[in-house]
Parts: C-alpha cells; structure tokens; sequence
C-alpha cells in the first residue's frame, strides 16, 4: 500500500484503476477500504485514489483539534504530493464535508464533486446523534464497537437487518477487520463533524457538484438538501427514496448506477466543454 508524507504525516492511500483521477474520500472513522463496492464500477472508467484521513486507518493520528477545514487542506496538499493537479473528488458524509471545504478553499484542485449524506451545517439534531457516539466511544471495548452497536443502526433501514442478517453480520467482520482507530482520533473527527459549518462558503464552489441523500436517513435528511442546492450553483440532487445514510453499502448497485452516471457526464462536459445539469430525481431500488 503506496504512502506519501504530507505536511509532516504520513497519509496512507490506495490506487486501483485507469483514467482520469477520482479521489474517493471516507466518512468517520473509516479507512480508504469503505468504498470497497464502489471500485468494481469505478476502476473501469477512473484511477480511484482513495485514502485513509490522518486518525484513521494506517495513516498518521496527529494530536488533536481535527476541524473540516484542516482536513480540506490536507486531502489539497496530499493530491499535490502524489503529483495529481486536479481530480473528480467524491466524499460520504464527514467525506463530503470535507469534499465541500476542499472544492472552496482549493477550486483548481477539483474536476468535479460528488457529495454523499452531506450536510452544509451541523445543527441541534445531528449535534444529539453525534454527542451519543461521542459518550459510548470512551465505554465500549472499541470504536469498531461504536461504529457496529451505535453507527450502524442509524446507517442502515430497518429492513437490512431483518431481512438480511448475514449482510449485517458481513459488514460487521469487515468493521472488526480493519486498523483500529483510537478513541482520541474518533472523538477527534466527531469534533470536527459538530463544528461543520460551510454555510458561508458554498457560493464559492465553481465544480459540477452531485448531492445524493437517503430518502430514509435521519443523520443527514433531506432537510440538508435544500441548503446544498440552493447554495452550491447547478449542483444537482439525486434521492434514493428506499435508502438511508449508507446507501453505498446498502445497495451499491442503484447507488453506483446513478453517481457513475454523475461522473461520466463530468468527464464527458470537460471534453466537450459544456453540459447542462439534470434535474432532481428519484431513484428507486432497482
């Protein structure tokens, strides 16, 4: 596995595929491996970078404070050291917030972006979700605990775990498979998911931007997806109306239909230098 060092840390990172650059970017305390069902789609048509955030993964974990916004400037100056200029950028929730830091403060660095369960600013009810991991993080055995006895739940429907407990059980094999991620690091990025706030700053995204949603995720509801719209110039607006907050992992072949179809239209307006934005849609499972 390729690592880089980048300002003082070393960033832990994975390449797979051929073509234009695709950064894939993790959610909270995740390694580069979350994307696992997406690369069989994406490595046809993109080089997939994906890389493990400083505090997770084989990465470094840096002392603490964590913010968006030094994150942003990290995933910027990683891109640099691996000799990328620009790439198509896609993140899942902290990934996305990250995503949407990186597209303002570092606009020549993204092609286009794709922005999964994202959300423009932490408000009271994500701050009561977030603050219960937070207080389970210091009691359980480990954060893979956290994320499988607390995470999960709000992740996935109801239907997952009824109707296909041996998904879940899988799932939870490759939580418990990968790096542990230290309790300081994990209550490190949920600081920085509860002071997310780039209200300010969507009007300075210039990229082709994709918002997906749940339509049955509470973590980062629809009620996010006006503020994105409406602040994030032609973005346009998938919802997944039988889905939660892990659609990618849910159902990855509705979710990998309709974000590839995303990229490849971007890759596709670059080289023919226009392209009009699709309308709101909604995608039922398949």
């Amino acid at each position: 596995m390729p690592q880089v060092e980048v300002d003082g840390l070393t960033i832990n990172y994975d390449v797979q595929g051929e073509g234009e650059p695709l950064l894939l970017i993790p959610y909270t305390s995740a390694d580069h491996a979350c994307y696992a069902f997406q690369l069989p789609a994406y490595t046809e048509h993109f080089s997939c970078i994906a890389l493990d955030l400083p505090g997770s993964g084989a990465s470094d974990t840096p002392a603490g404070p964590y913010s968006i916004e030094g994150y942003a400037d990290q995933v910027a100056a990683f891109l640099g050291a691996i000799g990328i200029e620009q790439a198509h950028v896609a993140g899942v929730s902290l990934g996305a917030a990250v995503g949407i830091q990186l597209a303002a403060r570092h606009p020549g660095r993204v092609r286009s972006l794709s922005l999964h369960s994202g959300w423009h600013a932490t408000d009271d009810y994500l701050k009561i979700v977030v603050e219960q991991w937070r207080t389970l993080a210091p009691a359980l055995p480990t954060v893979a605990d956290v994320v499988i006895q607390a995470i999960f739940p709000w992740c996935f429907t109801p239907e997952m775990y009824v109707e296909r407990p041996e998904y879940v059980d899988a799932l939870t094999d490759f939580v418990r498979g990968r790096p542990a991620q230290p309790v300081d690091a994990f209550l490190g990025q949920t600081d920085a998911v509860l002071a997310h706030d780039a209200s300010a700053v969507l009007g300075e995204i210039e990229a082709p931007t994709l918002l997906t949603f749940g339509a049955r995720d509470l973590i980062c509801s629809t009620r996010f997806a006006e503020p994105l719209k409406g602040g994030i110039a032609g973005s346009e607006l998938v919802v997944f109306d039988h889905l939660s907050h892990a659609g990618l992992h849910e159902d990855p072949e509705t979710f990998n239909r309709a974000t590839l179809d995303f990229l490849l239209r971007s890759q596709s307006r670059r080289d023919a230098g226009a392209g009009a934005h699709a309308p709101l849609s909604m995608v039922d499972k398949a």
